[in-house]
């Protein structure tokens, strides 16, 4: 009896790089190789790495260490794959390195290291191909790289330039989701909102959505740019053609510093671009991430992002120091700032945007919502709202009845009895 090659596949980062991840994945099951979760077991490993900041570099440096002792063929790809010469550098056993989405050099490497026959039959997969998320949602990349220059960024010189898929090809993948049971799409990509920019047929995100929200599901934004067209989105988000939810990763908000981050639409008061969105859908949750401890970053620029997160009422906010990685401009900004001032930052910034998510969440108690099921145990149900995205939000945790038949996937309706800072919790009413 035949025994495939097995293969483990490693991924790190972002979603965009779990997308690519499972590119990768969907072609290995295509050419008859066997996915396991072993490393330690498999013919061969596929590392998929991330290089945005020096911490994801170290993850990645010590998930192929951990590899090589293994003594089988390693595949790293990713990100961090554009840096060739370091990472040959440092491990100068590596069997192959491929760039950030190459998924056609990977199976090249993989095709040499396990030689395969070709097959006449193999079962045939879904278009959306093999997803790594849970059955019930999963992340729709719509375009790649980036065209931007921010300075404390090296994502163009590892991606590229900013390249659209076709709509035509992101319906026929969101189709094929649906119909493998998918009730939540993610949307992601560097800069999600210059979506058509650069395609001949001048599409954008605004008709992308309109036939998105033909599918039925819940259809959710990351990595949106405050662009003057957001107000359209929300308009969609305020008839729920899409989910009311915006990411938005802003990153500071006082004037000198995102010049010198070089950020798209600095000059805007994002004050008055808020309070507008609001008007036009007043459910809107906002999600963003921002940096401290940037180059020359004063005591008063780091009070002035702490009161914008306050009078902006900021739903979500991750906060991240700022990470000297190699390549990028700001390295050269004069006035670094000290690691222990970046961390006492961000612990300040976390725990004040922590008052300001209970307090938001406080308002919700009492209300009735729909909520998506993501798993159920003996005892609980785990939901999350339309304001709450998988991994970076909170979730609604129900008490579970003893005879409920819900499962993960379902979509729900509970009454919210209490908050914390993070989660609500209610009871169960009935299923939709």
């Amino acid at each position: 009896m035949k025994t495939s090659p097995t293969v483990a596949v490693i991924s790190l980062g972002c979603p965009k790089a779990l997308v690519d991840a499972e590119k990768i994945m969907t072609r290995l099951i295509a050419d008859d190789y066997k996915i396991i979760s072993s490393p330690q077991k498999a013919d061969l490993v596929i590392i998929n790495t991330c290089g945005f900041i020096n911490d994801a570099m170290n993850e990645s440096f010590e998930a192929i260490a951990t590899t090589l002792e293994q003594n089988r063929p390693v595949i790293v790809t990713g990100c961090l794959g554009a840096k060739t010469e370091l990472i040959r550098e440092k491990f100068p056993t590596i069997s192959a390195i491929t760039g950030p989405h190459d998924d056609d050099g990977v199976m090249r490497w993989v095709h040499h290291f396990l030689p395969i026959k070709p097959i006449s039959f193999i079962e045939p997969l879904p278009l959306c191909g093999i997803k790594l998320t849970p059955s019930h949602y999963a992340y729709l990349k719509i375009a790649e790289g980036c065209d931007h220059a921010c300075t404390f960024c090296i994502i163009p010189q590892l991606r590229g330039k900013f390249i659209s898929r076709p709509i035509k090809a992101i319906i026929t993948e969101a189709e094929s989701l649906v119909q493998n049971g998918v009730k939540e799409i993610i949307l992601i990509a560097q800069d999600t909102g210059a979506y058509g920019h650069d395609l001949a047929d001048h599409s954008t995100l605004d008709m992308l959505l309109t036939e998105l929200s033909q599918l039925g599901i819940w259809i959710r934004l990351h990595y949106v740019y405050p662009y003057p067209f957001v107000d359209q989105l929300v308009e969609k988000m305020a008839d729920r053609s899409i989910l009311p939810y915006l990411d938005a990763p802003l990153q500071h908000i006082n004037p000198r510093i995102l010049k010198l981050m070089k950020r798209p639409a600095y000059q805007e008061n994002l004050l008055t671009r808020i309070a507008r969105w609001r008007s036009i859908c007043p459910d809107i949750t906002l999600r963003s991430t921002f940096i401290v401890g940037f180059p020359g970053e004063t005591d008063e620029e780091f009070e002035e992002l702490l009161h914008f997160l306050e009078v902006a009422e900021i739903d979500r906010a991750g906060c991240f120091p700022y990470s000297a990685v190699e390549g990028a401009a700001a390295n050269q900004l004069p006035d670094p700032i000290p690691e222990s001032i970046k961390r006492e930052r961000v612990e300040i910034l976390t725990a004040f945007q922590a008052q300001i998510s209970a307090e938001k969440l406080q308002r919700k108690v009492g209300q009735t919502m729909t909520v998506l099921v993501d798993a159920v145990n003996s005892s609980k149900i785990i939901a999350r709202s339309m304001g709450d995205a998988p991994e970076v939000d909170g979730q609604v945790i129900i008490k579970k009845p003893a005879q409920s038949a819900i499962q993960p996937g379902d979509l729900i309706t509970v009454k919210i009895d209490k908050s914390d800072t993070q989660d609500l919790y209610g009871h169960l009413n009935e299923p939709l």
